[in-house]
């Protein structure tokens, strides 16, 4: 049984939008595309050595699938992200594309309630989603989620899409790593429980 890992990239007000590049992502007059830039030398200082080897696939929302697909086939065969991600089998859920050019790139069948508990079952390891803030939420909604992985980084925006909105029911979380970077990112690891949260005694 696979778990479904999120593995996203923040600023410390929660927003997601824009991590790489200024065009990226300028939905809403969004001007500050790039901004995980200065980070990203020492990210590599916080990530687990044994966490690519763990992901046995990936799962991409429609946009985040269209900007990955652009670049990762081209990068140099001798960075290991690229090698990862180009060689694993990579699943899109998408209402509107129907030919993935990019290899081992498939369309999720069916909707999520159950095309990815299918995905889930089928195999070992982790199902790994990067980005994809929409679909993230969704599936956030729908209690399939068994593990966040934040890189938070040591800055304010004050504007942009933000990972995290409105739930149906509040979710616990259960710390299982945290470390901290050069440049002061702190990579956070938590497994979503499956019950919400108890309420306070009253006194």
């Amino acid at each position: 049984m696979r778990r479904l890992v999120i593995i996203e990239f923040l600023t410390v007000d929660g927003v997601m939008q824009g991590l790489g590049s200024p065009e990226e992502d300028t939905d809403g007059g969004f001007a500050h595309g790039g901004w995980g830039a200065p980070y990203a030398g020492a990210v590599h200082e916080a990530v687990a050595a044994d966490g690519i080897g763990r992901t046995t696939g990936y799962l991409f929302g429609r946009r985040t699938y269209e900007k990955m697909a652009a670049f990762w086939p081209h990068a140099p065969a001798d960075d290991p992200m690229a090698r990862h991600l180009n060689e694993t089998p990579k699943h899109v859920a998408t209402r509107t594309l129907t030919d993935l050019a990019w290899d081992g790139a498939h369309v999720l069948d069916g909707g999520l309630e159950t095309a990815v508990p299918r995905l889930k079952a089928a195999g070992d390891g982790d199902l790994a989603i990067l980005g994809s803030g929409d679909l993230v939420r969704q599936l956030m909604a729908l209690g399939l989620v068994d593990e966040l992985r934040l890189f938070v980084h040591p800055l304010l925006l004050g504007t942009g899409k933000r990972l995290f909105r409105e739930l149906p029911a509040p979710r616990s979380l259960r710390l299982t790593g945290c470390s901290a970077t050069s440049l002061g990112t702190v990579a956070l690891s938590y497994d979503v429980l499956d019950t919400p949260p108890a309420a306070p005694s009253s006194p």
